[in-house]
């Protein structure tokens, strides 16, 4: 999930300063249908893809992640050997490995590209997990990594900005029609909340199918019974509070399923299971 979240955290920050720009462009600008629809093809796909660009060394500074560059214990050694295999098995680079200290049990995978990507665990999964349910976590990261799944999510997110800036500013002259007065920065900016709150839910559902996907992987890449016996071991870990990064989707079912960028533990482990 933290690959999502800071993706989609850094993207919203890019398209929030997107926003103040366009509303200081020239109204003759805003006002013109073809010049406006170049203006957020640029801006809607430019901010997804400086997120991509960006997605590595932002998840290393705000997970603080460690990378292992010299083994320092066995522990880190197999983490190592058994990223390189997968990753060799999977046809794509190997990527940087690291480690991050918390207690919750998470991992993650992200980069710009298949050779070029970082995979990182929680201190926590390495203490609460066998190596054969640590080793199927690996291999769902790296099948995420291998089958493209933060570019297909720059895609994604470059469609959506796009058509966010689009109807916020339908949204605008629908209020102003002349584009110059207070009217139409309300418009604009509500637009931008309200149509970027809706496309959320289109980001968080394309995740959510690619994580049936990732699955397979970890249990290619290790077995079905260690992928399922690792979700397993997750859902133990359900009970009690949320992590913080779930604690906003804790409020109500229906909440958390528009918004989850992760279908049920349930679900996923009967995919497995039925595969």
């Amino acid at each position: 999930m933290r690959r999502i979240l800071y993706f989609l955290a850094t993207n919203a920050a890019i398209m929030v300063v997107v926003s103040v720009v366009m509303m200081f462009l020239p109204a003759e600008w805003r006002n013109q249908n073809t010049s406006f629809l170049v203006m957020a093809l640029v801006f809607g796909f430019g901010g997804s893809i400086v997120s991509l660009l960006m997605s590595k060394s932002m998840a290393k500074r705000s997970a603080g992640v460690e990378l292992i560059t010299e083994p320092r214990n066995d522990t880190e050694q197999w983490l190592l050997s058994t990223v390189a295999r997968q990753a060799e098995q999977a046809g794509i680079g190997m990527p940087e490995v690291g480690i991050f200290y918390t207690d919750q049990v998470n991992a993650f995978a992200t980069g710009a590209n298949k050779n070029n990507a970082l995979v990182a665990v929680s201190s926590g999964l390495l203490k609460s997990m066998t190596r054969e349910e640590a080793e199927a976590v690996m291999g769902h990261e790296i099948a995420h990594v291998a089958n493209g799944d933060m570019i297909t999510l720059t895609l994604i997110q470059g469609v959506v900005n796009t058509f966010v800036i689009i109807l916020a500013r339908a949204l605008a002259l629908a209020i102003d029609r002349d584009g110059r007065g207070f009217g139409y920065m309300i418009g604009y900016f509500g637009g931008q909340m309200v149509f970027g709150f809706l496309a959320s839910i289109i980001v968080a559902a394309f995740s959510r199918q690619r994580e049936f996907r990732a699955d397979q992987g970890g249990a290619q890449f290790s077995s079905k019974q260690n992928m399922i016996s690792a979700l397993e071991r997750l859902k133990q870990g359900q009970a009690g509070q949320l992590p913080d990064q779930l604690a906003a989707f804790g409020i109500n079912s229906s909440v958390k399923n528009l918004f989850s960028t992760h279908p049920p533990l349930d679900v996923r482990i009967e995919a497995l299971k039925n595969s």
